[in-house]
Parts: C-alpha cells; sequence; structure tokens
C-alpha cells in the first residue's frame, strides 16, 4: 500500500503499534537497488510490519545540481520492493515540508568531520527527514547500510538528541560483482566509468595489506587514486571507528576504518573499509 500523507502515515503506524504490532523502517531517497532491499528484507525477516519511504529530500543537498540529477524511478521502486514491505511512503516535498524545516541539530564531533567538512548542511538535512519519520511512523527498529558509516553515527545522535526509542540496525555493505559499493549514484556512471569505479575498493582492499602505520597506508592510498586519470580524490580519512576523529597512528584507537570519497566525472562516490 502506497501512502502520500502525513496524516495517512501516521494514523496507520499508530493501528500497528495499538494492535501490539511490531514496526520496522526503511527510510530511502529512490532509485533502489539490491542494497537498499538487502536492508527491507532483513527488517521484513525481524518485524511484524514493514515501513519503506521513498523521498528525495532537498534539504540534505548542498550540490543542487545533484538534487536534479538525482534518480527518481517511483514505479520501478514499487515494483522492486513487492510484497517485501507493507507500507510505501511516498510524499510530495510539499507533504513533508509545508513550511521550510526549521530545525537545527548539533551532532558534535561525528557529525564535523569528512562528509560533514565536505557538504555543509547535508547531515542536518538528514537529521530533519529521518527525525520527522521517526516522529511519524514510531518504529521499533530502523535499517541503514554501512556504505553511509558517518551517517549511521550522526543518526545514533539524532535518536539520543530526539529521545526516539528506535532501535538503529547497521547492515553490511552490499556490492556489485566488480566490488564496487551500490549506490543511486552508479546510475550516472557511463560503462565505463563503472569499471572504472571498481579500482576504489580494490584499492582499499590491497591498503589492508600494506604493512607499515596509518601514515604508509594514507600515502597508499592517495598515491594509488592519483594514478587512475578518471578519479579525483576529495579526501581519504583514517579514524576511529566510534568517535570517527581522525587517527595518525594505529595505536590512538581500538578500531580504525578507512574513508573515502572520489569523484569520477561528476559523480561523487564513498567507500569504506576497516582496518582493525
Amino acid at each position: 500500500m502506497i501512502i502520500s500523507t502525513v496524516e495517512g502515515l501516521t494514523k496507520i503506524a499508530q493501528g500497528v503499534r495499538a494492535d501490539g504490532k511490531t514496526i520496522g523502517l526503511v527510510p530511502t531517497m529512490g532509485a533502489l537497488h539490491e542494497g537498499h532491499l538487502s536492508l527491507i528484507r532483513r527488517a521484513r525477516a525481524e518485524n511484524d510490519v514493514v515501513f519503506v519511504s521513498i523521498f528525495v529530500n532537498p534539504v540534505q543537498f548542498n550540490n543542487k545540481e545533484d538534487l536534479v540529477k538525482y534518480p527518481r524511478t517511483l514505479e520501478n521502486d514499487v515494483k522492486l520492493i513487492g510484497e517485501y514491505a507493507d507500507f510505501i511512503f511516498a510524499p510530495t516535498v510539499e507533504e513533508v515540508f509545508p513550511t521550510p524545516p526549521t530545525e537545527e541539530y548539533d551532532f558534535g564531533q561525528v557529525a564535523n568531520v569528512m562528509e560533514g567538512a565536505a557538504r555543509p548542511g547535508h547531515f542536518n538535512g538528514v537529521g530533519v527527514i529521518v527525525g520527522r519519520l521517526f516522529s511519524w511512523v514510531n518504529p521499533h527498529k530502523s535499517y541503514f547500510g554501512e556504505k553511509d558509516y558517518q551517517q549511521i553515527a550522526v543518526i545514533r545522535e539524532l535518536v539520543r538528541i530526539g529521545n526516539h526509542s528506535t532501535e538503529i540496525v547497521p547492515c553490511p555493505i552490499v556490492r556489485e560483482p566488480n566490488g564496487l559499493a551500490m549506490s543511486s549514484r552508479n546510475r550516472r556512471l557511463t560503462p565505463e566509468e563503472f569499471e572504472t569505479a571498481a579500482q576504489i575498493h580494490q584499492i582499499l582492499l590491497k591498503s589492508t595489506e600494506i604493512k607499515g602505520d596509518v601514515p604508509e597506508i594514507k600515502a597508499f592510498v592517495e598515491s594509488e587514486i592519483a594514478k587512475v586519470p578518471a578519479f579525483t580524490l576529495d579526501y581519504f580519512e583514517m579514524a576511529d571507528d566510534t568517535t570517527l576523529q581522525t587517527v595518525h597512528s594505529f595505536s590512538e584507537a581500538k578500531g580504525v576504518m578507512g574513508f573515502i570519497t572520489v569523484y569520477i566525472g561528476a559523480v561523487r562516490l564513498i567507500d569504506n573499509i576497516r582496518y582493525r
């Protein structure tokens, strides 16, 4: 069932809760792929009722051209979801934002680095829509992909700040056969760019074999990315897997991950890998 109004969404979700059933929520911006479907299937397995939102959220785009070019494939998305979800919330921008949003969040240090630094206002925009969805649906569990690892950290802060009761369930990255992390933005790549982009993950994998500390790994990744003419590196950071603050040595954190953002043409791709 497709729901297009906030009133309808809230009423149905309240009814589900009143019946004593558990709710799983999967927020998306549509242009669904196997990565999204893996979240939806997990929500299906772990909850009585599944809600999927499909909404290209304008307030999280700091690049207006990116917003215009973001793929919108609602009819196909609905077919892909099929029986995995009970309700699909697919509102208009006017329905979600009848007036300009005024929410201002302070997510602290996890939002001030990497994507937060590169895309000013992005995480606040994410907080605006996800916070509203949490309020409207009041899900028991909400599902997010680990490709957007930093976003998950921000949303955990959103839950704390907003006193939401939902459990955040992180789900593993789903990759194309060539290793490229699945993303709706992959649709904007030419076939040649699609194959070239697979080198991002290949370089990250090779970097886990480097004998040395953080500086050696950073130097390797940056030099390997620079060897691919189609790539423009935005950043490669190695960070504490909890605080997301940059580390300069493995001795500084128990868990260390690498986070990378690369442009191929006008398409911005992100990925990550765990070192320990």
